[in-house]
């Protein structure tokens, strides 16, 4: 789906695509959905504007005059806004299928392009746990590599602090002009000097739980591999680690003490098949093996955080066809609160990819749906 998705050639456009992912309901998925089905994000504006009359639903587009002042506060605050598809987009980022369609980047642009290595861990990490990170990170950075993380306290701000002397990206939760942890202010600004600051979300906008998983597949979907060192089984750094397995990216994990609660989640990856990391030449020997992340693949895995993944196209022998409202309750009831894969239903409702991708999209949009990792799709409560 991705591969037919060309940038915006003018900021008016730029402004419609802003205007289409700030809208409600619409995420990454949906955004490219639409623009497939009508060709740009201004005719994908006015078929939403339109649906949402005839059925008398309130404001799903947001205000154009809202999006104006968007983009002046992002060009006063010095961010620049990059759709997906433009050069300076992180090449990585845009093999993910849920993929951004807007960033907005403080710092450097150039950093976006260089070999990434993503560091996580616990916030609350040991002395030794952020003894590593820095180091790992700093000696990574000689080996020419840029670390990714996310800001966090702990093991995520030893490893921007450990590379900061060759860079280092911080993918965001919330809007770049709010720090946090607060205390990471003197961080944020040497990321600025020397780095990059990335996140999807408005200025202004607070990071809320709801808003880590999106910056988590970020951090994964920039880098080549995610080292994690000490995180708890039920993590953020978890989260991370299970994004990058579906996006194909390798996974990587210091050993520690299985009497350390902070230790339980990299030992469960190396158990199931991560790469034990003690130098950063064990990462870099990994990742000199060729590296060829699916693109646009619908695998499945296990996974328990949400996200966004493409339909599967695959073809199913159809059964006689059945009217658009009988095709619509027929995937309703193989739906439920629990996250079902997508090729499951196309072989148990028996229509076709287009069917029921057209059945799903309405669904998204009337915010019955939510997407998940893994291509799977389950009703909000």
């Amino acid at each position: 789906m991705l591969d037919t998705v060309k940038p915006p050639t003018n900021l008016e456009e730029k402004l419609d695509w802003l205007q289409l992912i700030r809208s409600r309901s619409v995420g990454p998925i949906t955004f490219y959905k639409l623009l497939e089905r009508f060709g740009s994000a201004h005719e994908a504006l006015k078929a939403l504007t339109a649906k949402a009359i005839k059925n008398n639903q309130k404001d799903p587009v947001i205000k154009r005059s809202n999006i104006d002042h968007e983009f002046v506060r992002i060009e006063k605050f010095g961010a620049e806004l990059i759709a997906y598809g433009e050069e300076n987009y992180p090449p990585l980022l845009a093999q993910i299928p849920d993929a951004p369609p807007l960033i907005q980047v403080l710092g450097n642009t150039q950093f976006l392009k260089k070999r990434t290595v993503a560091i996580v861990g616990a916030r609350n990490a040991s002395s030794n746990g952020i003894t590593l990170a820095k180091e790992l990170a700093q000696n990574l950075g000689q080996f020419g590599f840029l670390i990714a993380s996310g800001l966090a306290r702990g093991i995520d701000t030893a490893a921007h602090q450990g590379a900061i002397q060759n860079g280092t990206i911080a993918a965001v939760a919330g809007g770049l002009d709010v720090i946090y942890p607060p205390e990471n202010k003197l961080l944020y600004e040497a990321i600025i000097e020397n780095g990059a600051l990335i996140s999807e979300m408005p200025l202004g906008s607070e990071p809320q739980a709801k808003h880590f998983p999106r910056r988590n597949r970020l951090v994964s979907g920039l880098s080549r591999g995610v080292v994690v060192i000490e995180a708890s089984l039920k993590s953020g750094s978890m989260i991370t680690a299970r994004l990058a397995q579906e996006q194909g990216r390798e996974t990587m994990a210091i050993p520690g003490s299985p009497l350390d609660p902070r230790s339980k989640g990299g030992n469960t990856l190396i158990k199931q098949g991560a790469i034990l990391v003690e130098t950063a030449q064990d990462i870099v020997e990994a990742l000199e093996r060729p590296f060829d992340p699916p693109i646009q693949k619908s695998k499945r895995k296990k996974a328990g955080t949400e996200s966004s993944a493409p339909l599967l196209n695959i073809v199913t022998e159809k059964k006689t066809p059945v009217n658009a409202v009988d095709a619509r309750l027929s995937v309703k009831e193989l739906l439920g609160p629990s996250p079902v894969y997508v090729d499951d239903l196309l072989r148990q409702s028996q229509l076709s990819p287009t069917e029921l991708n057209g059945i799903l999209l309405e669904f998204e949009l009337a915010g019955q749906i939510e997407w998940q990792p893994g291509n799977r799709v389950a009703l909000i409560p």
